[in-house]
């Protein structure tokens, strides 16, 4: 046996060194602890640390790192020595229920750690950023430290993504709570009670799965309404008592398991909501010493109510009130409930003594509603034409916004209306002649059919000059109406002009203006004769392709401008780079056709699909064309680039970039047959992470929102260096907004489906979540979506691993078994575990976005310094960078890519949306490269 060489031996000495170093300072920071407490555990030494793993309430790991302190009700006294953040490795600390004081130290930069108890002590202080770059973190709890100096919700927890519980009740928080709950896709209880926190909830709770939010008795009261209630669908108790929050309740029928509602001692208006008494799951509400108007609510006999000291105008539950109180009370939920009114209707009369309102002389009709110049907000409620008896309604001087009804015009009695100073918008109503009509000055937006703000019917309002149709008014209108008609004229010749100019310009080589960077003329195929599109890039594309330096036969009398980055090829080059689609160069075939490789002169390797389909119309081509033209504008480094295309007779080619190492289900299901290697943990991770960059891009960082609708191992291809891109887009879909669900026929594969699509055809960008957390199952476990050679409790991989993560300790025996994980690869596959069981909730509202995914993922990848840095960094990529940020410097710096095109192309051209798939359009589509 040979000695071992002087590296090896230096690389041991400095190994040994390090291990060694690590455990002397674990064992420097417990014995500036044991220092600290006064007097500390009886088996812990203030001398030596040598046996440090031994003393009680301290667990290390095989490598005698320190990982977990249990202290709790050990009758301590002292503080906690500063030391404790240097404990690099330490999971969890429990010293709740203590007596210790001075500040709760620093704990950034522990990455691994997951549990923080100090509630019930002492404590008069926080240390500045004690909370920072904790990204492992799970629970924070330091509730009943009233002893503290006021501090601020601490806002660098917005790093600490798996957190599920946060307990500061009672700690002194002051001031407004941070935006940032959408970051906690985990949180289920948030107890912030007994504090001084001001301001409103914060919009993003509306994002969280919060399921227990204690935010009760603030010292001045927390304010706003809490509409945000009603999209927080996972809340099973809702504590917001003891604060001054106003406004209605709002609509909680989606949050199907609330049993508990505590809103006593508020100042919220309006309505109890009928939405609230159908609750099913609600058994304890409190209601008592608010403004609550109306009916007084008749709960179900099973639920505790506590109702007190209200303004409801009758004293049966269930009762309803007169009519003209009915009335009332909807014209101010029409403006939000405003406690100004909530303050003076009261009692079941509106003709006693109720302010804003004056009654006939018999003391039982309504004949005048002022409301004005108290700046009220929201809209004119419609129901104000019930009251059939008002002669005058003032709504002048406020922030309304909204049409004005049409249902005013119809009111027999009515004489005046003002509604001037107003954000109204929309027609004009038409009221009758006797009717004196004053919308301006203000109501910008409101129509333009009256010349000086007043139309009554046709009569005047007051300081203006009547309602005549003739006269100087309608003069300037119709010079006016010239002037536009004119000024589109010349637009629409200008334009005309322009088309034909660059028709003639451009036309005569069938190919892209140079300066005119991602928009490329394409000729009709079919007009020509079936010869293909006879147009070819700019740049290096014209130099790959030498056949296309002629113009194609035929007349050039049909052409069409696309926008993007594919150009048409002619069949002839395709049959050239394809060896005249010879059987050799099949890489896969499917139901619509063959995907064959192609090789172009200068070595650019592609996959070509060929579709035979009937022979194409008109519309068949002009959906086609705009398939492509969306497709193109659809770029990203992680989605499969189409690089080109042609129509031949009846024949489809499709020209995408070759992607050598097939699809991820090859190597996943098939990686024996295929000779493959079987995939590390960190390979699988980082194609995780490149699956949901790109479709985080589909999702959100597109100017339009686009959902993909099939994703699944079969469609993410590898290249050489095994990154991934997200492929077929036959299925994708256009969301509108990029958020509202919008309803198509069920397409996509059996397993990856998320449940609300397959049960309603209605989908969003959390369905594509959704297949993405299944993806992730697949990647940890080696096992496919759906498996018939299973038992039917294990053939559905979705429910089966659902079960697996009740139990983390079941994960392991879960594991692909070719997966070699030690300690800090299982940490990793927790942390991705767990972001597959979000992914997959059942609810599409629980589920993360896109961008979430992308931000766990993203700190596990960089923890291995992938292989591929040199092309991270040259696309611009920073895993720390947000997302603002990275689609920032995309901008800036513009992208490359290794294929056979290199147009010039921006992440914003995106805004147009997806067409109609054209007919003859593949659903999918499985071969050698998975397309």
């Amino acid at each position: 046996m040979e000695a071992p060489t002087p590296l090896l031996l230096l690389f041991l000495l400095t190994t040994i060194t390090f291990f060694t170093t690590s455990v002397a300072d674990d064992g420097t920071a417990m014995l500036a602890l044991a220092k600290s407490f006064n007097p500390p555990p009886s088996d812990w030494s203030t001398t030596t640390s040598t046996d440090f793993c031994k003393w009680s309430g301290v667990r290390c790991t095989n490598a005698g790192r320190v990982n977990i302190i249990s202290l709790a009700d050990k009758s301590l006294s002292g503080f906690i020595a500063p030391e404790i953040s240097t404990l690099s490795e330490l999971k969890s600390v429990s010293i709740q229920r203590n007596k210790l004081s001075g500040k709760i130290p620093s704990f950034a930069k522990l990455s691994s750690l997951q549990e923080i108890y100090m509630d019930d002590n002492f404590f008069v202080g926080v240390e500045t950023g004690a909370f920072v770059g904790l990204t492992s973190l799970q629970i924070l709890s330091l509730s009943d430290n009233n002893n503290i100096t006021a501090w601020s919700f601490p806002s660098e927890l917005v790093d600490s993504i798996s957190l599920t519980e946060i307990y500061l009740d009672n700690t002194n928080i002051v001031g407004v709570l941070p935006d940032i709950f959408d970051s906690f896709a985990s949180l289920q209880d948030l107890r912030l009670s007994y504090n001084n926190i001001t301001g409103a909830l914060p919009p993003s709770l509306a994002k969280s799965s919060i399921q227990n939010l204690w935010i009760n008795n603030q010292e001045l009261g927390m304010s706003g309404t809490i509409e945000v209630l009603s999209s927080m669908t996972s809340l099973s108790q809702a504590w917001l008592h003891k604060n001054q929050f106003f406004g209605p309740i709002p609509d909680l029928s989606k949050s199907e398991n609330l049993f508990d509602l505590q809103l006593r001692d508020n100042q919220l208006t309006g309505i109890v909501p009928p939405t609230l008494l159908s609750l099913g799951s609600l058994k304890n509400i409190s209601l008592d010493n608010n403004k609550f108007q109306g009916p007084l609510p008749l709960f179900p006999s099973e639920v505790k109510v506590t109702i007190d000291h209200n303004d409801f105008c009758t004293t049966k539950a269930g009762q309803s009130c007169s009519p003209q109180v009915m009335t009332l009370l909807a014209v101010a939920g029409g403006l939000g409930y405003p406690s100004m009114l909530a303050e003076s209707w009261q009692g079941d009369d509106a003709c006693s003594g109720w302010a804003y309102v004056t009654c006939d002389s018999a003391g039982k009709n309504i004949v005048t509603l002022n409301l004005g110049k108290h700046g009220f907000t929201g809209f004119i409620s419609p129901a104000i034409a019930n009251l059939t008896s008002l002669k005058s309604i003032y709504l002048n001087d406020n922030n309304l916004t909204g049409v004005i009804p049409k249902e005013l015009t119809f009111m027999t009695s009515l004489q005046l209306i003002d509604v001037s100073n107003n954000n109204l918008r929309g027609e004009i109503p038409k009221f009758p002649a006797a009717v004196k009509f004053n919308y301006k000055p203000g109501n910008a937006l409101l129509g333009t059919n009256a010349g000086d703000g007043s139309t009554p019917g046709t009569g005047g309002a007051s300081g203006g000059s009547g309602g005549s149709s003739g006269g100087g008014g309608s003069k300037v209108g119709v010079i006016v109406g010239v002037i536009v008609a004119v000024l589109v004229f010349l637009a629409i010749l200008g334009f005309v002009v322009y088309k034909f100019v660059m028709k003639r310009k451009y036309g005569r080589f069938n190919r892209t203006d140079p300066e005119k960077a991602g928009k490329i003329l394409v000729s009709d195929a079919v007009s020509n004769g079936g010869s293909g599109g006879g147009g070819y890039a700019n740049g290096h594309g014209a130099n790959n392709f030498n056949a296309l330096n002629s113009p194609s036969s035929g007349d050039n009398s049909d052409r069409f401008l696309l926008e993007g980055g594919s150009v048409t090829i002619p069949m002839e080059v395709l049959r050239q780079v394809t060896n005249n689609f010879s059987e050799d160069n099949i890489l896969g075939r499917g139901g619509f056709g063959v995907v064959y490789a192609g090789e172009l002169h200068d070595g650019t390797k592609t996959a070509v699909k060929r579709m035979e389909c009937a022979a194409m119309g008109n519309k068949g081509m002009s959906e086609f064309q705009a398939e492509i033209a969306v497709l193109t504008k659809v770029r990203h480094r992680h989605l499969v680039a189409l690089l080109g295309y042609c129509v031949n007779g009846n024949e489809r080619l499709l020209v995408y970039e070759y992607m050598p190492q097939g699809n991820l289900g090859q190597h996943l299901f098939e990686w024996r047959e295929l000779g493959y290697s079987p995939l590390t943990w960190k390979q699988r991770v980082s194609i995780a992470l490149d699956v949901a960059r790109g479709v985080e891009y589909l999702h959100s960082l597109a100017q339009q929102s686009f959902i993909h609708r099939d994703l699944k191992p079969s469609n993410i291809l590898l290249g050489d260096d095994m990154r991934a891109k997200v492929a077929d887009f036959g299925l994708v879909k256009n969301a509108p907004d990029g958020k509202y669900s919008v309803e198509t026929r069920l397409a996509g594969t059996f397993g990856y489906l998320a449940p609300e699509y397959a049960a309603t055809g209605r989908v969003t960008t959390k369905v594509d979540v959704y297949a993405f957390g299944v993806v992730l199952m697949e990647i940890l476990t080696g096992r496919k979506a759906l498996d018939d050679t299973l038992p039917d409790e294990r053939s559905h991989l979705v429910t089966w691993f659902r079960r697996i993560l009740i139990n983390k300790e079941n994960i392991p025996k879960a594991l692909d078994q070719t997966l070699e994980a030690d300690e800090e690869t299982m940490e990793s596959i927790y942390r991705v575990a767990e972001l597959a069981g979000h992914c997959t909730a059942r609810e599409p509202q629980q589920r993360p976005d896109m961008g979430h995914a992308v931000n766990v993922l993203g700190p596990l990848v960089e923890k291995w310094k992938p292989s591929c840095q040199e092309e991270e960094e040259s696309f611009g990529i920073d895993v720390n960078m947000s997302l603002p940020q990275a689609l920032q410097r995309w901008q800036n710096e513009g992208t490359s890519s290794s294929t056979m095109f290199h147009g010039d192309f921006s992440y914003s051209q995106t805004q147009s949306s997806i067409p109609p798939k054209a007919s003859g359009f593949p659903n999918t589509f499985d071969s050698a490269d998975g397309r």
